[in-house]
């Protein structure tokens, strides 16, 4: 381990591992893109991965004093642990399930944080409200972009882990004001 990665940086690396890999095997379930692989298939990814191992990534982001992934790990944990063991029973209950963690979601994204954090749940706050509405229309065009959003969520996510450990840009370069981009030639 790198000398100059704290504690909480491991954890938040950690965190955002296991809800990028969560967040691709669910959203790949949903496109129907891989033949042969269904949402069903992400369930034990999303009950050990997503739900026991971020749930854990959360409770040591507490313990460093890092409310911010403590809380986002945590809750989104509890979701996939959620997800994974129950039935919802009904496209309605289902609908229900996915809007209420889409609130998760939102508040996760208003709360701030750096860029890459806010891109992903922002993007999963769209699967998972794409996903509400079509379990309420019993619409599966709109379960495949749902799913599509939850894997553009979990590249980021993903891509965010891979670059504190690889030392690669992790924010977006801002232009200085009134600077405008010029041609030469």
């Amino acid at each position: 381990m790198d000398n100059d990665v704290s504690a909480g940086a491991t954890t938040t690396i950690v965190g955002r591992l296991a809800l990028g890999i969560t967040l691709l095997a669910f959203g790949l379930g949903h496109t129907d893109v891989i033949d042969g692989v269904s949402a069903a298939d992400a369930v034990s990814i999303a009950q050990y991965v997503g739900g026991i191992a971020l749930f854990v990534a959360g409770l040591m982001a507490f313990r460093d004093r890092d409310t911010a992934n403590g809380t986002a790990f945590a809750a989104l944990g509890a979701l996939w642990f959620t997800w994974a063991v129950s039935d919802a029973g009904s496209a309605n209950a289902a609908g229900l399930f996915f809007l209420l963690f889409a609130l998760v979601a939102l508040s996760l994204t208003l709360a701030g944080g750096d860029q890459l954090g806010q891109g992903a749940y922002g993007l999963f706050f769209v699967s998972l409200l794409l996903m509400a509405i079509a379990n309420f229309a019993d619409n599966d065009g709109l379960t495949k972009v749902g799913g599509w959003f939850a894997v553009a969520a979990g590249a980021v996510a993903w891509y965010a882990a891979t670059a504190a450990l690889a030392h690669w840009p992790t924010s977006l370069r801002g232009r200085a004001a009134g600077r405008g981009v010029t041609a030469t030639g």
